[in-house]
């Protein structure tokens, strides 16, 4: 029986090449010198640390463009409010959402049941498994989820016959 299955994933080697991008570019240019800003990876979120509020957004745009670039999804990413970090400085965190939301993956089930097709859609954990006996039903339930525009960074995988 045909299937695929629905999952969110983020290349995590893709992150920490755009995360050294960053680290480059604000090594070399003047108005961050001095600043003491870093950006580092803690297991799925990612940290911005600089002197104060507006050098911290300026290095979280720089990562940002150097993410997207990279072809990482935004829609991956859950940026965090700017707090005060110890010392002074300022702090935001970034989140890398991995694996589909349980309220995206039951979003993704009513989208199927709506499109009147005899496709059975499944959440396995952080998946969504969709199966039927004819191929182009599926194809059609994947433009359907597409054209839904959710917010979350979709693939749709493992498309077996």
């Amino acid at each position: 029986m045909p299937s695929f299955d629905i999952v969110s994933r983020v290349d995590l080697q893709e992150v920490d090449n755009a995360i050294n991008q960053a680290r480059k570019e604000i090594d070399q240019r003047f108005d961050f010198r001095g600043s003491g800003t870093e950006i580092t990876r803690d297991g799925g979120d990612l940290q911005v640390h600089s002197t104060d509020e507006f050098k911290v957004k300026a290095a979280a745009e720089v990562l940002l463009a150097k993410l997207a670039r990279r072809g990482v999804p935004m829609k991956a990413l859950r940026p965090g409010a700017i707090e005060a970090a110890p010392g002074g400085k300022a702090k935001q965190r970034i989140a890398v959402q991995q694996g589909v939301s349980a309220e995206h993956a039951r979003e993704i089930v009513k989208l199927v049941k709506q499109s009147k097709l005899k496709v059975q859609a499944a959440i396995q954990g952080e998946e969504v498994r969709v199966s039927r006996k004819k191929r182009d039903e599926l194809q059609a339930i994947i433009s359907r989820i597409k054209a839904a525009e959710l917010d979350a960074a979709l693939q749709f995988v493992n498309f077996r016959d």
